[in-house]
């Protein structure tokens, strides 16, 4: 486990600082006003964030504190620019800072919509070559590989050295935990109200009672966008290998 741990904000500025420098490399390093925007961007984002100019800036000055960041004044320009130190600080291969990026930005991803978003960074010719980089990560101590989603087969991926933006409301949702290498991933829920851990004659009534159909979950639906998200990237890649 990398010996930084970084909180919500800072992993999205970390993010922020890793994809533009491979996007947008003319604009790199970013002032302050081009950071906070790609930080609140509303595009490849999960979730969405609307941070002001000085959470930013305290941001980066805790970042700067763990040797993340560094500050670039050009000659003869009045603003100071920033980029990230990450690839140094966390001896990562170009490959490795894409994936970590795409996570940071975005929360936990099946392979084939990490490798569909993190091919704007770095190429990924096939599943396995990303499954290589992944796993290299993991035996790093950056990334954990988590149990599918309910309704889904692939298992997800996440990192571990931030805190997800959106954990305040995770405890609604069905605990996950890391998979096990050679272990079949099995969906864990809280037992519902009214029947036994164990599944004893209250939860045999439980289960005999009419089903309800519910409204799509938050993680379901967020699902369902990034997997479509990862499709239309993929078609793209075809479409230009094509041409």
């Amino acid at each position: 486990m990398p010996a930084l741990e970084l909180d919500a904000i800072e992993a999205r500025i970390l993010g922020v600082l890793i994809e533009k420098e491979r996007t947008t490399p003319d604009l790199y390093p970013l002032t302050l006003n081009a950071l906070v925007q790609g930080c609140n961007q509303k595009s490849n984002r999960a979730p969405t964030m609307e941070l002001t100019d000085s959470a930013v800036l305290a941001g980066i000055d805790r970042l700067r504190r763990k040797g993340l960041i560094g500050g670039q004044h050009s000659s003869g320009a009045r603003v100071e620019r920033y980029r990230h130190t990450a690839a140094t600080a966390w001896s990562l291969t170009e490959g490795e800072l894409a994936v970590m990026a795409e996570l940071m930005l975005r929360g936990a991803q099946q392979p084939g919509e990490l490798r569909g978003r993190a091919d704007r960074m770095s190429r990924f010719e096939t599943l396995e070559a990303l499954g290589a980089v992944l796993e290299a990560l993991r035996q790093k101590g950056f990334v954990q590989r988590l149990e599918p989603l309910p309704g889904a087969r692939a298992p997800q991926w996440d990192q571990i050295v931030a805190t997800a933006p959106g954990a305040a409301g995770a405890s609604a949702a069905p605990t996950r935990t890391p998979v096990s290498e050679g272990a079949l991933p099995i969906e864990r829920r809280a037992p519902a109200p009214g029947s036994t851990a164990t599944g004893g004659p209250v939860a045999a009534s439980a289960t005999s009672a009419p089903a309800h159909t519910t409204a799509p979950t938050a993680a379901t639906l967020a699902s369902l966008e990034a997997r479509v998200a990862a499709l239309e990237a993929e078609v793209k890649r075809l479409v230009a290998l094509l041409e």
